[in-house]
């Protein structure tokens, strides 16, 4: 049977080359265009070096307007390209799936709010699925548009949805959710504050008071707790620190009732007990006893756990991810295999690194 193809559009940044890493691998799936317009004619494994010797990094770049129809197409644009250019690219192949921020929100007084003016495409807004499989599959098998996700939203969310699920939220108390970055959140492209001398050893807290990401988390307590429920405010900070992949989410939640672990245990559990890529890591004993975005590196596996206080009225809450794969191009995937009706694992299976 012939293997659906795909067209990655911007792939010259970490989550283009992502999406290249992974297709590359993928029993049902390959990548058949990829645009550029700095690197245009030149060998996908020059900016990719990792894909030497694979089928796509022998792949050339071209220019987004070369781009022939397809089955399926990768947006991977910087923000407010894709929903301005959404009418063109929907023109071009059955399914579209957007990595940018661009619909990720469903309220669009939201998104003026977090991102500083309004919609250029409102009509399109309601058509895409937000791309967590964890929280819509349901509604990403008969979608033809999937989302983006905010990787801090994506370890946050993660971190939170047992709760939220299971009624143990405190719906009065705030959300703290400390949230601790690598380098290539930042993307590709480099700047002044990412000159190595600079970056080198930095602890640096670039969102103290409140990152946009966090719009995500309300929107998935939203459509997670009762309707007429008024959501908890949530507080995210985002710190960047020594490491070049991986998010690290520390959520610090209140209790609606005074629990013991079993409680918790038992909310993780019928959340993730068949979840494909989420895995409760809490252990006694060993190195690794409470997620650690390390060993996740080029995975798509989501680690989380969690912690109980002594009063049995607070809880702190863990997920680990790699921001560029289940943070972005491996939920991106993930999505297509969901859409398609494929196995959710397909193309996915790496296991991340140790050491």
């Amino acid at each position: 049977m012939s293997k659906l193809h795909c067209a990655i559009v911007g792939g010259t940044g970490y989550t283009g080359g992502e999406l290249l890493r992974i297709l590359s691998y993928h029993p049902h799936a390959e990548v058949t265009q990829v645009t550029s317009r700095s690197r245009m004619g030149e060998y996908v494994h020059t900016l990719h070096p990792n894909l030497r010797g694979t089928r796509h990094g022998a792949l050339t770049f071209i220019r987004p307007e070369d781009v022939q129809k397809t089955d399926v197409i990768f947006l991977c644009l910087p923000h407010g390209e894709a929903s301005r250019q959404i009418d063109h690219w929907a023109g071009l192949a059955e399914r579209v799936i957007d990595l940018s921020a661009d619909f990720r929100l469903h309220d669009l007084g939201e998104y003026q709010v977090w991102y500083g003016e309004p919609h250029p495409a409102p009509h399109w807004v309601e058509r895409f699925v937000y791309g967590l499989p964890e929280l819509t599959r349901e509604s990403l098998r008969a979608a033809c548009y999937a989302s983006g996700v905010g990787c801090n939203a994506t370890a946050t969310n993660l971190a939170l949805l047992p709760l939220a699920r299971s009624g143990l939220l405190d719906l009065s108390a705030p959300i703290i959710a400390d949230v601790k970055v690598g380098s290539s959140e930042g993307g590709a492209e480099s700047s002044p504050a990412s000159h190595h001398p600079e970056r080198s050893g930095a602890v640096r807290s670039y969102a103290p008071a409140g990152h946009r990401h966090s719009a995500e988390v309300n929107q998935m307590l939203r459509w997670t707790l009762d309707a007429h429920t008024t959501i908890p405010t949530v507080h995210m900070t985002v710190t960047s620190i020594e490491m070049v992949r991986g998010v690290l989410a520390t959520v610090h939640v209140f209790l609606s009732r005074t629990v013991q672990e079993k409680d918790l245990w038992r909310a993780f559990r019928a959340t993730y007990a068949n979840e494909p890529f989420v895995r409760i890591v809490k252990s006694a004993t060993g190195i690794f006893r409470l997620p650690e975005p390390k060993i996740l590196a080029g995975s798509n596996w989501a680690d989380v756990g969690f912690a109980l206080s002594a009063d049995g009225r607070k809880a702190t809450l863990l997920c680990a991810i790699d921001n560029l794969v289940k943070g972005a191009a491996g939920s991106a995937v993930q999505c297509l295999n969901v859409m398609m009706g494929w196995d959710e694992r397909a193309g996915l299976e790496f296991t991340g690194l140790h050491p």
